[in-house]
């Protein structure tokens, strides 16, 4: 799902299949999808992920480690957990959460890979790291879900620091088919993060950032 939101607030939202099918209308992109993979998996992921982690308290979880790239690259599950246990220090296999993005991960590497302008406006983000921002640098505590389907407090509260940030409540009430209302938010505090990057507001965790072996920036911004 991807949301244009230029000059004044005024969002239009889309649900797309492929990401490729954004490059020709987008300037900056703010993808939550990890960009740069590395050859060798650390504790804690690639580096950014260990970076972005302490800022937002019980919300840690959301971020994911990611393994190295020949594990991403594999399209087996446990073929992708033996290369990432031979690839990791300590060893460590791959969830199953983690392996459902490998497919999306390795098209946005190989469109990185084969036009290297794309670094300039494609840029890694994370929505619980972009709400951290514009809470005033404070973790949401509440998560997004919870069992009621009719009490969600987690999404509230960000509907509320968006609307804070100038989005229009009735946009944020309306999920585009294909898309539930916790991706709305996410989309939606991902392109305030595009703009902060538009303006040059963003910074990359870790600063400077990483690099991985063909010269992807290891980021997330916000």
């Amino acid at each position: 799902m991807t949301i244009a939101a230029t000059g004044p607030i005024l969002p239009d939202v889309a649900v797309r299949a492929h990401f490729a099918d954004l490059i020709a209308d987008a300037g900056i992109i703010a993808v939550d999808m990890p960009i740069g993979l590395p050859d060798r998996a650390g504790r804690g992921g690639r580096g950014p992920e260990s970076h972005v982690r302490p800022h937002l308290g019980e919300r840690q979880s959301s971020v994911f480690s990611l393994p190295s790239r020949s594990a991403v690259y594999e399209h087996d599950y446990w073929e992708a957990c033996k290369a990432a246990l031979a690839t990791s220090d300590p060893p460590r296999k791959v969830s199953k959460q983690a392996f459902f993005l490998f497919a999306k991960i390795r098209e946005i590497d190989q469109l990185m890979r084969a036009d290297p302008a794309l670094a300039r406006r494609v840029f890694e983000v994370h929505p619980e790291l972009a709400f951290w921002r514009l809470n005033g640098e404070k973790a949401v505590a509440l998560p997004k879900k919870v069992k009621s389907a009719a009490h969600q407090p987690g999404l509230a509260l960000r509907r509320a620091i968006l609307t804070s940030h100038g989005f229009p409540p009735a946009f944020l009430d309306k999920a585009p088919r294909g898309a539930g209302a916790d991706d709305l938010l996410d989309a939606s505090v991902n392109a305030l993060i595009a703009r902060r990057l538009h303006a040059g507001l963003a910074r990359p965790f870790p600063d400077p950032p990483l690099s991985d072996a063909f010269g992807l920036t290891m980021a997330i911004w916000a």
